[in-house]
């Protein structure tokens, strides 16, 4: 059953209310934490009167009502104006269109390898229930859980860069390289420009070396935040599994004669999907909140170190903007989880 364009519209509207709370809420932390820009900006040195000026200009000495409005219009917008520090002279815009993407791709193909090993793990272990297979399955699940990234990182780096000596260590890609930006995620770009050379001269196994690179460099990243995502998901995968096969409606079709794997599949798969989506739909928005540690382990230019770097210097505008960019996210990922949960269950449309 198709998800209905009422369902979607009604669920459109109601992200409405959550992103100007969003809004509100970090104009009115940043507000009221400790810090001035105009002093950062103009260097501890200044004068009172080259400090004053610069709050002047950049409208810090309104009321702070009238800030408040020019925030929310300026964010209906998607207008945050120019950073203050940490990429001076640079539109919010020009900065998320460059950084966003980096994070983006980073927790895509993370969340991708939670999903790819998560789900078949948790069925496994659900469908192995007390066996050895499924205590491997749940220690497993519990180590990638309680191991933190800033760990988990470094081990990897120095498994399979120092001692295999078969992943490189930090970056998106090789300095051999040079790949026009069109996306910003690499391994997209790296792949159109190798689609491109190969229509213009043929295919050769070198046009996709900068791809290759690309793919080399996101293993290890992307593997790091797979391995925590894996892990609930698995979990999940099992407890929800495990409650559907109890279900009558199983034990009907399995005493009609319908195999074991045919039932699970056909019958419970669907169903116990529901709960995981929920997980997986959470998990990302995390993932790009979380993003800023692997980031830095992998020594990778993306939106979260950004961010880190924008609250330290009191940088207004890059924290606003980044911020509700991830609400954005946030409250699209959460509008798909609804999509895909009506798709599921056609009656929780109802």
């Amino acid at each position: 059953m198709a998800v209905s364009i009422r369902f979607v519209v009604k669920r459109l509207l109601l992200l409405i209310p959550v992103l100007f709370g969003v809004a509100t809420i970090v104009f009115s932390i940043l507000h009221l934490s400790p810090g001035d820009p105009a002093i950062i900006i103009a260097g501890k040195n200044a004068s009172a009167e080259k400090i004053a000026e610069i709050r002047r200009s950049l409208g810090l000495d309104d009321p702070i009502y009238v800030q408040y409005a020019r925030f929310m219009i300026d964010s209906a917008q998607f207008r945050f104006g120019r950073s203050f520090k940490v990429e001076a002279g640079l539109t919010v815009r020009e900065i998320l269109r460059i950084k966003l993407p980096i994070t983006l791709e980073l927790a895509v193909y993370g969340q991708i390898a939670g999903i790819a090993l998560g789900i078949p793990a948790g069925i496994l272990s659900a469908v192995k229930q007390d066996t050895l297979t499924d205590h491997l399955t749940r220690v497993g699940a519990l180590s990638g859980i309680s191991v933190p990234i800033f760990w988990s990182g470094p081990l990897l780096i120095l498994v399979f860069a120092v001692w295999f000596s078969v992943l490189p260590t930090s970056g998106r890609i090789a300095i051999d390289y040079r790949v026009p930006a069109v996306t910003n995620m690499i391994t997209v770009d790296t792949l159109l420009f190798a689609l491109g050379r190969t229509l213009e001269n043929g295919f050769d196994t070198d046009h996709f070396a900068a791809f290759g690179s690309a793919v080399r460099h996101l293993i290890l990243p992307a593997g790091v935040i797979g391995i925590y995502s894996m892990a609930l998901i698995s979990r999940m995968m099992r407890s929800s599994m495990l409650e559907v096969i109890r279900q009558d409606y199983i034990r009907t079709a399995r005493a009609k004669g319908q195999g074991a794997k045919i039932t699970l599949m056909k019958h419970g798969f669907r169903n116990a999907l529901i709960p995981v989506v929920t997980v997986i739909g959470i998990q990302f928005g995390t993932l790009l909140g979380g993003a800023v540690l692997t980031e830095t382990v992998f020594g990778i230019g993306g939106i979260g170190r950004l961010l880190v770097e924008a609250v330290q210097v009191s940088d207004y505008p890059v924290v606003q903007g980044t911020v509700l960019a991830f609400a954005v996210l946030f409250t699209l990922v959460n509008l798909f989880v609804d999509m895909t949960y009506s798709y599921l269950d056609p009656r929780i449309e109802q």
